[in-house]
């Protein structure tokens, strides 16, 4: 019996000396990011013009970093709050805590360098280096060259400074020790793909827009690149469970979608005479930023459209709405 109480004994103290070790590790070594770069961003109109196309358009940071409507069809953005952050990710939602969207207006970046704001966006951490949880998706945005990175970040210092203070995040374990895990250093790349190579853009472009955030299977946490755009991850919403469409080409998904249907579902909510309804307790409400999405341009839309046309087709039919009961 005293063998036995040793030999348990001397498991639980390696044990806990092994936590020890890897936590002093995880502590010491991550994360793994570079020191933020000595930065400038010359704010030209071109680039402003251009950072205010991708994050209202294509990239879409204005959706969570600003206030959404949820009593609407597909949560618009309130007037007056482009940029004050405060969206809450909690728990209901999926999440291992509650994290907040930041104020990214220069009411709270003033004291930012350009630096500071391209490591955040390309490599997940803060400007003192704490790790973001991905819902940020800087994993997309680290493959984005960096004259659009620049340009976010002229757009972002031209926003109305708006005073918000957003409350800290809770991070439940053990994420909040894996978190350190997350961020990555800056991939560089190389340039832009031509248009002309619709393809290789339209990845570029789904790339910016975080579609794969959505439209791809979960497990544990992490996606699954197996069954990549194949629809099928599961968000609660108030009135019930939404779940991601099939985006492959597959007859459960987009194989007979023409590119003018696909253009026309985006555009739809252009329309001038459209308006977001208003919804009851238990109807069917979307993440997809449809009012935001819907003012890309048509030729990178297409782009996306041919794509996702090339992707190897899943089988994956999905109910899109299970109101609750």
């Amino acid at each position: 019996m005293k063998t036995l109480k040793k030999t348990g004994l001397y498991v639980l103290g390696t044990f806990s000396l092994l936590l020890i070790l890897a936590i002093i590790v995880l502590f010491t070594l991550f994360p793994k990011v570079d020191t933020a770069p000595e930065l400038t961003v010359e704010r030209t109109p071109e680039r402003i013009e251009r950072g205010r196309y991708i994050a209202n358009a294509v990239a879409v940071c204005m959706d969570c970093h600003s206030q959404r409507d949820w009593s609407s069809y597909s949560g618009p953005m309130v007037p007056g709050t482009l940029g004050m952050g405060g969206e809450r990710f909690s728990r209901e939602m999926g999440f291992p805590g509650v994290f907040y969207s930041k104020n990214i207006t220069p009411a709270a970046m003033s004291g930012w360098t350009d630096g500071e704001i391209y490591r955040t966006i390309t490599s997940g951490v803060d400007r003192e280096g704490k790790a973001l949880f991905p819902v940020m998706p800087f994993h997309s945005y680290n493959q984005l060259h960096d004259e659009d990175i620049f340009s976010i970040i002229a757009y972002i210092r031209s926003l109305d400074p708006i005073e918000n203070e957003i409350p800290e995040r809770t991070v439940d374990f053990p994420v909040h020790l894996l978190i350190r895990t997350f961020p990555n250093k800056r991939n560089q790349v190389d340039q832009i793909p031509d248009k002309a190579d619709k393809v290789a853009y339209g990845r570029y472009v789904t790339t910016m827009a975080g579609c794969i955030d959505c439209h791809t299977p979960v497990k544990k946490g992490n996606i699954i690149l197996e069954e990549i755009f194949s629809g099928g991850r599961a968000f609660e919403m108030p009135g019930g469970t939404l779940v991601s469409s099939n985006l492959t080409p597959h007859n459960t998904g987009i194989a007979n979608w023409t590119e003018a249907q696909f253009i026309s579902t985006f555009k739809q909510y252009q329309d001038s005479a459209y308006v977001s309804p208003k919804l009851g307790a238990t109807d069917m409400n979307t993440l997809m930023p449809w009012m935001m999405y819907s003012t890309m341009k048509e030729e990178d839309l297409a782009a996306i459209f041919a794509y996702l046309k090339s992707l190897p087709p899943i089988e994956r039919t999905v109910q899109k709405f299970i109101p609750k009961n």
